[in-house]
């Protein structure tokens, strides 16, 4: 099974953040993890801030990058590129959507490279994501659990 993860959700797979045990569980049922080129870029902003916040130990982060590369060279994690017809898809989403449409430009990278690699579903827990993923003829999917509210 291969399963598309947006740069959040890939995130996640790397670094111990909120909802990183639900993705990381949905994540051992596939085969391929799959993302858009322009991923790794976004994986390696990542890696330049997070020692900047101080989130994490540098053996962590090292560890962390080293992990995401061998995933990347062994082909568990896919990057398919953003070619013309990712781009001609991306265009004509965005010409035809209804007037207010909220899109961000690495949300619509991902979503029209999902969608030109024929996935159904795509996997995210950011909000604009999950709503521009039906223009993309896409069901968009999150599998973090939500915090419960506290009990009074």
């Amino acid at each position: 099974m291969k399963l598309y993860f947006d740069s959040n959700y890939l995130f996640r797979l790397y670094f111990n953040e909120c909802g990183a045990d639900d993705v990381r569980a949905l994540a051992v049922c596939a085969e391929i993890i799959a993302s858009a080129w322009h991923a790794r870029a976004e994986m390696a902003t990542v890696f330049l801030r997070k020692p900047q916040e101080k989130a994490y130990p540098d053996a962590d982060l090292a560890e962390s990058r080293a992990q995401f590369a061998d995933e990347l060279n062994v082909g568990a994690v896919s990057l398919p590129p953003l070619n013309e017809a990712v781009m001609q898809r991306l265009e004509f989403v965005i010409q035809n959507a209804l007037r207010g449409a909220f899109l961000h430009t690495a949300d619509a990278l991902h979503l029209a490279c999902a969608s030109d690699a024929s996935f159904a579903e795509v996997y995210s827990n950011d909000r604009h994501f999950m709503a521009a993923a039906s223009l993309f003829g896409l069901r968009g999917i999150n599998v973090i659990a939500q915090p419960q509210p506290a009990e009074n």
